[in-house]
């Protein structure tokens, strides 16, 4: 067995069982990838997966035992490199953050400054995509640290920690007439057309449920994957806009009002989520912790299950 099959085996399960897709991923072809799956089961003496003819359609059950293990091998594999260049360039490496926007363009610029700073020859990536993405990205070892308001907290493999609260805002045009109703009603702002985050970005669900509790089905008349654009529509006057009050800055949106909304819509955590079991390096810890002091390394650590020393705890 080596680590050639074992990486085979797991991304033939990600990339569901089509062996020509994991030949790309891996750089070989479809035959070397069909010949290192035949001497892996020759070697153990046992199928792995179930076929049809050539095809691959699933694992057995001494497949599906398998896999788990793989990953934690894998997993194990990385976390001995990564701890290896802890000590030995504690201060160089790569740090990759996958997160929305949202968190980018308005949460993290502070952070990342300050990260620079303090770590000027890390190469720091910032990956944006959606939640599910960014789940995906940490669940694949893509990804050392996501952030975001949604997913984060539902996947069992991620440790997550609350990062900041807040609450959605409404925009309105200079001038417009929700700018007099006070105190604002969700019955008010349906009654206009509406402009918010696209489905699962941002706390589009909440915003979503609060009008259905209310018994309102509000017209969204146009949908985006960040705030930037959705101002920008607002200030043309083609509807009400719904965003994450961090996203409203007064000196840079001359062009839009902010309403008072903390009544109307729940609150929102961002979260901050590494994959269990796996081994950061020191300076990613110093950036979760310049996001919020109070995470620690110990208190990551703890949540994370891996030691100082890169071995899983229990």
């Amino acid at each position: 067995m080596n680590f050639q099959q074992l990486r085979i085996v797991r991304e033939t399960v990600r990339r569901n069982f089509n062996l020509t897709e994991v030949g790309n991923a891996l750089f070989t072809s479809q035959s070397g990838v069909s010949k290192h799956i035949k001497d892996l089961e020759d070697e153990l003496g046992v199928e792995l997966f179930v076929r049809k003819g050539k095809r691959l359609l699933g694992l057995t059950e001494p497949g599906k035992e398998l896999v788990v293990m793989v990953e934690r091998m894998l997993r194990d594999a990385g976390n001995i490199k990564q701890l290896a260049q802890q000590y030995s360039n504690r201060d160089e490496g790569r740090l990759t953050v996958a997160t929305t926007h949202t968190q980018a363009r308005y949460a993290l610029p502070r952070v990342v400054a300050a990260f620079k700073q303090a770590y000027p020859k890390v190469h720091l990536k910032l990956h944006q995509g959606s939640p599910n993405e960014i789940v995906q990205m940490l669940l694949d070892g893509e990804a050392d640290i996501g952030v975001a308001t949604e997913a984060l907290a539902d996947v069992a493999e991620l440790a997550s920690f609350p990062y900041y609260s807040w609450h959605h805002a409404v925009l309105v045009p200079a001038g417009h007439l929700l700018e007099d109703v006070r105190p604002l009603t969700l019955d008010a702002i349906a009654a206009h057309p509406v402009i918010t985050y696209h489905e699962g970005f941002t706390g589009r669900a909440r915003i979503d449920k609060a009008f259905a509790d209310a018994g309102l089905a509000p017209d969204i008349v146009m949908s985006a994957l960040d705030a930037d654009v959705i101002k920008a529509y607002v200030e043309l006057g083609l509807g009400v806009g719904i965003v994450a009050s961090i996203a409203y800055q007064p000196g840079r949106d001359a062009g839009v009002r902010q309403l008072e909304t903390s009544h109307l819509f729940p609150e929102n955590t961002t979260r901050i989520a590494v994959r269990r079991g796996h081994y950061l390096r020191g300076f990613a810890y110093r950036f979760i912790e310049m996001c919020a002091p109070a995470l620690s390394e110990a208190h990551v650590l703890r949540a994370v299950g891996v030691g100082p020393n890169g071995v899983e705890s229990t």
